[in-house]
């Protein structure tokens, strides 16, 4: 265990094993949706006889809606979007923001961190690393598997570059900090990890239908702007070869926003159980 930054190494040992079960999951099942999309024509996959595609598709391609989930783009987009990498990310980051703050006031150790000469903003700081490392873990693995199977694939490459899936992969991160932010505010404040596992789960899982709904349906179209998935589109970013950069400065943003705000709470809040 490192002495220089001993509460990052301390959360990350904690999690190791399920961080390492995360990381080989991501990798399989991108290797999975690789596979399908070199052997199966997304167009003839998501309709009959690749003549039409349903617009209720787009939702889930990734994109803003302007790229179909029957194009390779869309496909490989999809496998970053899809429930189980959502899932993945919001595990990682809702067991990492809790044990920021929340997890050691429920079980009393908050005291025992605090008598040692640590203040408040270390250990935010320290945390936060955390969480942060754990998530570019998760969206390396994602990012990395995704290029492999691009660079192996001549057909799939003519339609995707490897800029792209590397833009896909930066912006991924940049949702994982963008709904990280916030979880870590809710663990700054709150005094059980259960809220902040909530406030994960509601801020990416409702995020997610949030922006199906307003896809789907014309006249929630409004909705779409308070959803992280309005912003984070690795459909477009694969499609297009490149940095969305307005989209991941609002994830970014967030982020830093949801983190300012907890640094401030946790400062104020009183850390008795």
């Amino acid at each position: 265990m490192s002495r220089r930054w001993p509460l990052l190494w301390l959360a990350l040992h904690r999690r190791r094993r399920m961080l390492g079960v995360l990381v080989v999951g991501m990798i399989v099942f991108e290797s999975l949706i690789v596979v399908v999309a070199n052997t199966v024509a997304p167009g003839p996959l998501f309709s009959a006889n690749g003549t039409g595609t349903p617009s209720a598709y787009r939702a889930f391609s990734g994109s803003s809606g302007e790229v179909s989930i029957a194009s390779y783009p869309g496909l490989l987009g999809a496998g970053l979007v899809h429930p189980f990498w959502i899932a993945m990310q919001l595990t990682a980051i809702g067991s990492l923001a809790a044990a920021a703050v929340a997890a050691d006031v429920e079980s009393g150790t908050i005291e025992l961190l605090m008598v040692r000469p640590v203040s408040r903003t270390r250990l935010l700081a320290e945390r936060t690393a955390a969480l942060v490392i754990a998530s570019l873990a998760l969206n390396a693995a994602a990012t990395l598997t995704v290029a492999v199977g691009v660079v192996l694939s001549p057909e799939i490459h003519q339609d995707v570059s490897v800029g792209g899936v590397l833009a896909a992969g930066l912006m991924g991160f940049a949702f994982a900090l963008c709904v990280g932010g916030p979880a870590l505010a809710v663990s700054a404040w709150g005094r059980r990890r259960a809220q902040v596992v909530g406030a994960s789960i509601a801020f990416g899982a409702v995020g997610f239908a949030v922006n199906f709904i307003a896809l789907a349906w014309s006249k929630a179209a409004p909705l779409r702007f308070i959803s992280p998935f309005h912003y984070y589109t690795p459909g477009d970013a694969l499609a297009q070869g490149q940095v969305l950069w307005p989209q991941l400065g609002v994830l970014l943003a967030v982020g830093v926003a949801g983190l300012a705000l907890g640094h401030a709470l946790l400062l104020r809040r009183d850390l008795a159980p």
